[in-house]
């Protein structure tokens, strides 16, 4: 695992760094990453490009922050007493058209990841390894509460099916994931594997 982006002190406003994000995120969506330029986003948000690379640092990590920046809540902060709980919360704090949004643009960005070491390692050290972190969290809890045997062999493959179904159901029914179809499969797939 790679060591953790060092954190840049804001000099802007919670409100302004989000209007940053968002523009980021339409530009992504109108341009693709490869095209997607630093004095794009600087002419797009009124701002510097000095700015923005004091901010940021680099084109990849203010991809992966503005990311990140869509996530309602973390999956380290849920933690509701259960594993059913937990991810109920999570699929209640989902959004539909977020959701719908982030599967394009992660799409569009798979190509992107394999070019970029910078961008897979931003991605990895802001947006995937965090959740994976939360993900680790939270069945942990679940196996101390009794809840999962800790030797279930389904444990180390939870981050494998949710991703897989974020993956899978656009090539299969040319649809985004929503909150119904997230309930359904883990209800389906994710408790029964765990024997939950």
């Amino acid at each position: 695992m790679t060591e953790p982006m060092a954190v840049r002190r804001s000099r802007i406003t919670p409100e302004r760094e989000a209007e940053l994000h968002g523009a980021v995120l339409d530009l992504l969506r109108e341009v693709g990453y490869e095209a997607l330029t630093m004095d794009a986003v600087a002419a797009r948000t009124k701002s510097s490009k000095a700015t923005l690379y004091r901010q940021w640092g680099s084109k990849p990590e203010l991809v992966a922050r503005a990311l990140r920046c869509t996530q309602p809540v973390t999956l380290g902060e849920i933690d509701t007493g259960s594993l059913r709980g937990d991810f109920e919360r999570m699929v209640a704090c989902s959004d539909d058209a977020q959701m719908a949004k982030d599967t394009a643009l992660m799409r569009g960005l798979a190509h992107a990841v394999h070019e970029s070491p910078e961008l897979h390692r931003a991605l990895r050290d802001l947006l995937v390894d965090p959740e994976l972190g939360g993900l680790k969290v939270m069945l942990q809890r679940a196996v101390d509460r009794g809840e999962i045997r800790p030797d279930c062999p389904a444990l180390d493959f939870v981050p494998h099916m949710l991703i897989g179904a974020f993956i899978a159901l656009p090539l299969i029914e040319d649809r985004s994931v929503d909150r119904a179809f997230l309930g359904e499969f883990i209800d389906a797939v994710v408790f029964p594997a765990l024997g939950v």
